[in-house]
C-alpha cells in the first residue's frame, strides 16, 4: 500500500476510474511540463514554437500511447523514465506532424509557455551538464515554484501574509536582510520573526514533500527524490 496524503498521480494514470485518471494527468502535466518545454529548448535547441508544439504533442502522445502504463518503480525514478520516454518521442518525430497536435484535448491545465520563455532568458547553464542533470534541475525549479505558489494562496486564505512575506524576503530573495532588519521592515517583534519564518518554512517543506509523494511510483522513490530535493529523509 501507497502510505501518502495525496494518491500517487503515477499510479492514478492507470485508474479504471476516467476522473481519476484526468486528476492524475493534470498533477503530471502540471509537474512536468515546464522541464518538458525547458529541456526540449536547451537540450534539442527547438525554438520557442516548436518545443510548445512537442511539449503539447508528448503529452497528448504519452496519453493516447499510454507511454507510462510500462513504469516500475523498481527499476528507475519516475522523472529519468518520463525523460527516456521524451527523448524517444524527440527522436521521432517530424515538425510537419506537430501542427496538428497543438492543443490537443490532454492538456488540462493552462501551460505559461511565455513565463517559461522569459525564465530561459535569465537562466545559466554551466557547459558539461549532462542530459539527466538538466532535466533534473528544470524538474525541481518547476517543483519550487509550484510549491512557493502554494505556499502563498495558503497563507493568503490562513490570514498569514506576513508569514509569506517574510519567507519571500528572506529565504527566496536572499535579500541580505538579517532578523533584525526585518523586524524593522514589517513593524513587528524579533521574535515573530523568527517563528513567522519557522511556521512558513514547515509549512513549504510540507507542500513540497506532498508534492514529491504525489508524482512518485512509490514510498522508495518517494523517500529517495525527498533526500535529494531537501537533503533530508522524511519522517
Amino acid at each position: 500500500m501507497f502510505p501518502a496524503t495525496r494518491h500517487s498521480a503515477v499510479l492514478g494514470t492507470r485508474s479504471a476510474d476516467p476522473a481519476e485518471r484526468n486528476r492524475a494527468w493534470e498533477t503530471l502535466i502540471a509537474a512536468y511540463w515546464k522541464p518538458v518545454y525547458k529541456y526540449t529548448r536547451l537540450q534539442w535547441q527547438a525554438s520557442a514554437e516548436d518545443a510548445q508544439d512537442l511539449t503539447q504533442a508528448f503529452f497528448a502522445r504519452a496519453l493516447e500511447k499510454g507511454y507510462f502504463d510500462s513504469y516500475d518503480p523498481g527499476r528507475s525514478r519516475f522523472r529519468t523514465f518520463l525523460r527516456v520516454c521524451l527523448e524517444g518521442f524527440l527522436a521521432n518525430e517530424h515538425k510537419a506532424a506537430l501542427r496538428q497536435k497543438r492543443g490537443g484535448e490532454v492538456l488540462f491545465v493552462p501551460l505559461d509557455f511565455e513565463g517559461a520563455e522569459g525564465e530561459l532568458r535569465q537562466q545559466e547553464i554551466p557547459d558539461g551538464v549532462t542530459t539527466e542533470e538538466l532535466f533534473r534541475r528544470e524538474w525541481v525549479r518547476s517543483l519550487f515554484g509550484m510549491a512557493v505558489d502554494q505556499l502563498r494562496a495558503e497563507c493568503e486564505a490562513r490570514g498569514r501574509q506576513v508569514h509569506f512575506h517574510l519567507f519571500e524576503r528572506y529565504d527566496l530573495e536572499e535579500s541580505g536582510l538579517s532578523y533584525d532588519d526585518l523586524a524593522v521592515q514589517f513593524g513587528i517583534p524579533i521574535t515573530s520573526v523568527t517563528n513567522y519564518l519557522a511556521v512558513a518554512r514547515r509549512e513549504f517543506r510540507r507542500i513540497v514533500l506532498d508534492r514529491i509523494r504525489e508524482i512518485s511510483g512509490s514510498e522508495e522513490e518517494f523517500r529517495a527524490e525527498a533526500r535529494a530535493v531537501l537533503g533530508v529523509d522524511p519522517a
